[in-house]
């Protein structure tokens, strides 16, 4: 199953009564393995967790901390990026480079790296002493 194939196939698992905007994402990590994650809508809105916080939580707690690639599905007529909070969150364990894809279920996809999506992100390097 491709990377997009599992962020499709989670999405379908979205918690999302409110806004009716269901989100799927799926990130692959060195190793080769994916986790996925759906976004889950709270009826005190900004208690909702992102897709992409979701799959990056399946892989922390699988014990994993890097990212090499991450897909990520809605139904909406251009491809969805994510919001600014997951993409620091997917800076913190993805280098620069790492591809981004983003898609709607209709198969539009558009790719960017994590330093497109978030140029200038605060990473643990950014609190180091010089």
């Amino acid at each position: 199953m491709s990377l997009l194939d599992a962020a499709r196939t989670v999405r379908e698992n979205a918690w999302a009564p409110y806004s009716k905007f269901k989100v799927g994402a799926a990130l692959r990590t060195p190793s080769g393995a994916v986790y996925v994650g759906c976004n889950v809508e709270n009826a005190a809105y900004p208690e909702g967790t992102c897709a992409e916080a979701g799959a990056i939580a399946a892989m922390v707690a699988a014990g994993e901390t890097e990212i090499a690639e991450v897909a990520v599905i809605a139904d909406s007529p251009d491809p969805v990026s994510p919001c600014g909070g997951c993409r620091q969150k997917l800076a913190e364990f993805a280098a620069p480079d790492a591809p981004v894809t983003m898609a709607t279920i209709a198969g539009v996809t558009e790719t960017r790296t994590i330093s497109e999506l978030l140029p200038g992100a605060f990473r643990k390097s950014s609190m180091e002493k010089g």
